[in-house]
């Protein structure tokens, strides 16, 4: 007699009752198969997210029409860490599902269904199974991989030290293959001969060796009074409905599951950096090195066959400086068809950008510009990969655009802003607020030059509202200028102090009746959540401001 359900709980049911038992263990089996469920979702969604070109090729206006939707790529990265999160909370209950099971498959041990049980004798110590068994062993540092992977990635250790989280973060592929080493061990059964030995059935071959009857046999194990209209154990079993088997139940492991879930994703994600790899081959050519105040460094480049659109980032990979780190940076000038240079500007901050600057600016020329064509042999091999997308790319398919920008937070609206000196008519775009705020009077030099030929532009157009220039010195002992005549016309856009964000919105939603303005910051925290609550919050002159954000962290 058994019990359909697996478990040893189900070997103490009885043919009277006709239900398994609900035990403890049975409760352990259930939710370590359950969580298993869940895990193995998310770890095929959260691979997902880390598919950057796939989510750039979507990106674009051509692939998916729909503006709402692209929004939606926006959220990968918060998609990818709820994922995780997602994984970290149902491991723990993997985890302590199956601690529940190695006792009870010591405690609970039977010879008569040696199969099921994973002990090897009553009493064994759980620990054996935990470190000598393939599901116990490659779980243990499956936990291991993880509690190192989740807390590599809290914002304090990413801020504090990258190389850490960046390291770690790549352990990822330790923990799949521990997976898929993980449920080949066969830990959980299932019985393959339910049609010839049902739940709750009788063995008859089993009481005719013993020359038992089968009244004496529920006399033996049905303990209960028989109800008041069976007076004999004879009469209960003429009138009652009971399943007769002929052979022993037959267990055999699970066929493992995993691998039909993340295989997919896992072949997605390999096919993709396969091809990244073989994109950012080759390096780049390096046309200028420039050092900027406020310790920044802009690099100018040229690559055959590369295209990317305005807001769009490259991650950059320099052997000399790290064999394997890299770090992405948002492009501050796309190639165009008239011309084929990209650039970026850098923040020195870290240990990487240090010795990146070191290898291509000498300490003795510093701030002066070096051109390659005069010491190309002083400068590392330098390779990009990307482009790859951001939410900026939809500044452009907005009829009115707020862009907020917060210290070196600049550099996405940079190419935005390039695109438009090109050529602005052939965007959506028809009215552009923008709006830097630093702490130092230097920082508005690294793109003084761009924003005042901008402003000229459209002067000469006459089109003087199209870009509403709004500049913030938030920290100032007295009155400063940025040096230059050249640069008259951002003097008289610079304010001291910090916007007033609210003010600020409600002037736009009065000058923009009816319209969607789109939000885009990048910056600090505070800033970010500012703008994203005054976004959210109703005017009554019924515009609508649709916020998007880029973390700068």
């Amino acid at each position: 007699m058994l019990s359909a359900v697996t478990g040893l709980g189900s070997i103490e049911s009885t043919v009277a009752k006709n239900l398994p038992v609900v035990s403890i263990h049975q409760l352990g089996l259930c939710l370590s198969r359950a969580s298993a469920s869940v895990l193995n979702l998310n770890c095929s969604l959260i691979l997902l997210p880390m598919c950057r070109t796939l989510l750039a090729y979507f990106r674009g206006s051509q692939k998916v029409p729909s503006r709402r939707t692209r929004r939606l790529l926006d959220k990968s990265r918060t998609f990818h860490i709820t994922c995780g999160v997602t994984i970290c909370i149902f491991s723990g209950v993997h985890v302590a599902a199956h601690l529940v099971n190695a006792l009870n498959f010591s405690v609970s041990y039977s010879e008569d269904f040696v199969e099921l049980n994973a002990a090897r004798y009553r009493n064994e110590d759980p620990r054996k199974l935990l470190f000598t068994t393939v599901p116990g062993l490659t779980g243990v540092c499956m936990v291991v991989v993880l509690f190192l992977m989740i807390t590599a990635s809290t914002y304090a250790i990413r801020v504090s030290n990258y190389d850490i989280f960046w390291y770690t973060h790549n352990l990822f592929f330790v923990f799949y293959m521990l997976l898929m080493l993980h449920v080949s061990g066969g830990l959980l059964k299932y019985q393959t001969n339910l049609d010839t030995h049902p739940p709750g059935c009788i063995n008859l071959n089993r009481t005719s060796s013993q020359n038992i009857s089968l009244p004496e046999y529920f006399s033996e194990h049905f303990r209960e009074p028989f109800p008041e209209e069976f007076s004999k154990p004879e009469e209960f079993t003429q009138n009652t409905f009971v399943k007769i088997c002929m052979e022993e139940p037959r267990f055999q492991a699970n066929f493992p599951q995993t691998w039909l879930w993340i295989s997919g994703p896992l072949c997605l994600y390999c096919a993709e950096r396969l091809y990244r790899y073989i994109r950012s081959n080759k390096p780049v050519t390096i046309i200028s090195v420039i050092s900027h105040p406020s310790d920044v460094m802009e690099i100018r480049m040229v690559k055959e066959n590369f295209k990317a659109r305005p807001g769009q980032y490259i991650i950059l990979h320099c052997p000399s400086v790290s064999a394997l780190e890299n770090h992405p940076f948002t492009l501050t000038m796309c190639p165009t068809e008239t011309k084929a240079t990209f650039g970026v500007h850098l923040k020195i901050v870290g240990d990487w950008t240090e010795r990146f600057r070191d290898l291509l600016l000498p300490p003795s020329s510093q701030d002066t510009e070096i051109l390659p064509f005069i010491q190309s042999r002083n400068y590392p091999k330098l390779y990009i990969d990307g482009p790859f997308g951001s939410p900026f790319e939809e500044s452009l398919n907005y009829e009115v655009s707020l862009c907020v920008a917060g210290g070196i937070g600049v550099t996405p609206f940079a190419s935005i802003l390039n695109t438009l000196l090109d050529d602005w008519k052939p965007y959506k775009l028809r009215r552009l607020y923008f709006i830097w705020v630093c702490r130092d009077i230097q920082s508005f030099r690294w793109f003084a030059d761009l924003l005042c030929m901008l402003h000229n532009k459209f002067w000469q157009e006459n089109r003087p509202d199209y870009v509403n220039i709004q500049l913030y010195l938030s920290q100032t002992d007295g009155i400063q200028k940025i040096i230059g005549e050249k640069y008259h016309a951002l003097n008289s856009r610079l304010f001291i102090g910090r916007p007033r964000w609210k003010l600020l919105f409600d002037e736009i939603a009065k000058y923009n009746r009816g319209k969607t303005v789109g939000v885009f910051c990048c910056g600090p925290n505070s800033l970010s959540k500012t703008l994203h609550k005054l976004s959210n919050q109703n005017n009554s002159y019924g515009t609508r401001f649709e916020y998007n954000k880029e973390s700068f962290s």
